[in-house]
């Protein structure tokens, strides 16, 4: 609820400015789902979702909204994921800095979507293109995470 809430304060101001700009951080996990973990993929799909209700609520009003996703960032948090952050996300994780970099890069180019892996584009046009055999491969990679816990 916290984008709920920021936006809430911030909205009224940014319209009678007539301008705006509003990051919503989710994850790569809004887009796709992160095993494992189910309230952490429930609200980043929420995020996701509420950050496209924004943009095309507020965009023709001066709103600039942006939602980055990254995948695996080599955190604290990270660290603490378990099995399913060990199997999805540790090899192809990228450091903080990485993820700073490509809002800036994002914010600059104007992009609602902000992809600090790249790889996630193609992993989310695959779920919409096919979502039942997305659904087959998240199986099988949980299936796989199942194996690694004794």
């Amino acid at each position: 609820m916290a984008h709920v809430r920021a936006s809430r304060e911030l909205l009224p101001a940014w319209m009678e400015r007539g301008r705006g700009c509003f990051v919503v951080t989710a994850s790569a996990a809004g887009l796709l789902t992160m095993l494992g973990a189910a309230p952490y993929s429930v609200t980043k799909h929420a995020a996701e979702a509420y950050a496209e209700w924004l943009a095309a609520t507020y965009g023709h009003r001066g709103l600039s909204v942006h939602c980055i996703c990254p995948q695996g960032v080599r955190t604290a948090m990270l660290a603490a994921s378990g099995q399913a952050g060990e199997v999805v996300l540790k090899e192809a994780a990228i450091e903080p800095e990485q993820v700073g970099e490509a809002l800036w890069d994002g914010l600059a180019d104007g992009r609602f979507l902000i992809l600090p892996h790249p790889q996630v584009q193609d992993y989310y046009a695959m779920r919409a293109g096919d979502t039942d055999r997305w659904l087959r491969g998240m199986n099988r990679m949980q299936q796989r995470i199942e194996e690694l816990i004794p």
